[in-house]
């Protein structure tokens, strides 16, 4: 696959001063990312709200069908603008080929009008949901505990937890991902914090049998599995075990070992292709990523985070580029060899086949990928040595012979640009990145 773009962070609306304009942003990037070899958008939550305090990134749905059409939780359009706006930005995507995915809160509900006994407990909970859209309307029924289930697998935030097992609920959310994918256009889903519901709602979304253009239509979906591996090949093994059409999961163990590699001094790049990511294991169900909304803001990576980039835009896995990283940040660097944007289009135009590691030490780590289709391969170096000890290289083998490879992308370095090289007759060759960097060659054919 492609590369994703997640188009949004935290209080981005707010942080750039286009509150109520973010749709308008992201419209607007989508020609030059595409250029780039971006082939998707991960969108924020699109429904309103219940801005409990003040608007919301969108995590805490209020009314699902209110994209910005309704005069309710303090205005017409979300956060991130109206729904004129948001059908805008879909167009723009399609119209250059690219995909949207929305982000699915399934799990909870907040900004109730009015509180109700839940005559099951006695309580008096926040569960009377009476949307302007008309649509989805919800009562105590809607959460748990109720008549269908007293709890499933985790609540959330103290939010009403809300009850697939009541056919209602499991109804009108079929419902839901058909109105997003038929009539708004979406191409696929982020489901939300699946750790707190059962695996089936999942299934169900993604196995209806939509149709876009007039023809079936199966959409994408990941899921957030915040947690360790082994939780979350059972969790993809659960989601996926009846499906015809899976769904992926971000690789949080991946991302860890990426922390480490940038931040931790003298850390062993032996490490990066041992057992305990979803990449190095099940690559096809990998979305790879080095930040996002959630885990920047209290675990981000604070140095050299091209390295992590580097990686992940060079071998299998879907990569997932941050908005904050690459526009907030300025590690894109358009234009020049040394930033996402050379690591995207060198994913796009080169990074197909099958990977293999084909030298390593602590401070030295070697790629090749052998080419697919169009995709004629890459040469990876990765060098972890600080910046005082200089560049790092070795002679290893590679499937190409008597080819001369050329650099395409590097880390920026005051020594200049990798040079060419050759490999032999018997396809060796030496091959060099900088201090506390990387290198991407590509073979003359390529």
């Amino acid at each position: 696959m492609g590369a994703m773009m997640q188009a949004f962070y935290w209080d981005c609306p707010k942080a750039e001063d286009k509150e109520f304009q973010w749709w308008n942003v992201v419209r607007d990037a989508v020609p030059s990312l595409r250029k780039l070899g971006f082939t998707a958008l991960w969108l924020p939550p699109m429904s309103k709200a219940g801005n409990v305090g003040g608007q919301s990134m969108g995590y805490d749905p209020y009314d699902y069908y209110d994209l910005g059409e309704f005069d309710q939780k303090g205005g017409i359009p979300t956060w991130f603008g109206t729904k004129q706006d948001l059908q805008a930005l879909i167009k723009t995507a399609h119209d250059v080929d690219m995909q949207v995915y929305a982000d699915l809160v399934l799990n909870h509900n907040n900004g109730a009008d009015a509180q109700e006994v839940n005559p099951l407990t006695g309580d008096k909970n926040w569960t009377k949901f009476a949307p302007k859209s008309g649509k989805f309307p919800r009562d105590w029924e809607a959460f748990h505990p109720s008549s269908f289930r007293t709890h499933d697998e985790d609540p959330f935030g103290g939010m009403p937890d809300l009850c697939h097992y009541n056919p209602y609920v499991y109804g009108e959310f079929l419902k839901f991902a058909r109105f997003l994918v038929e009539e708004m256009g979406f191409d696929g889903f982020r489901y939300d914090f699946v750790k707190g519901f059962g695996v089936w709602i999942i299934d169900a979304i993604q196995g209806q049998r939509y149709t876009k253009d007039g023809k079936p239509y199966k959409p994408f979906g990941v899921g957030e599995c915040w947690d360790n591996k082994s939780v979350i090949d059972d969790w993809l093994n659960r989601v996926n075990a009846t499906s015809d059409n899976p769904v992926r999961a971000f690789d949080f163990p991946l991302r860890g070992r990426l922390k480490d590699m940038c931040d931790t001094p003298g850390w062993s790049l032996r490490n990066l292709p041992h057992p305990g990511t979803l990449m190095t294991s099940r690559p096809t169900d990998a979305v790879t990523f080095v930040e996002n909304h959630d885990i920047v803001r209290d675990h981000p990576i604070v140095s050299d985070k091209l390295m992590a980039y580097s990686f992940i835009l060079t071998h299998e896995g879907y990569p997932c580029v941050f908005w904050q990283d690459y526009f907030t940040w300025k590690l894109a660097k358009e234009g020049t060899p040394n930033g996402i944007a050379a690591l995207v289009e060198a994913h796009h135009q080169h990074a197909g086949g099958m990977s293999s590691v084909i030298y390593l030490d602590n401070s030295l780590y070697m790629m090749q990928r052998s080419g697919w289709d169009e995709q004629k391969g890459l040469l990876y170096v990765l060098n972890s040595k600080p910046t005082a000890e200089g560049w790092n290289g070795a002679r290893a083998q590679t499937r190409w012979r008597n080819t001369t490879f050329k650099p395409i992308a590097w880390t920026e370095n005051a020594d200049g640009a990798p040079k060419v090289q050759v490999t032999d007759g018997s396809g060796r060759g030496e091959f060099w990145a900088p201090p506390r960097g990387y290198a991407v060659y590509i073979p003359e054919e390529a």
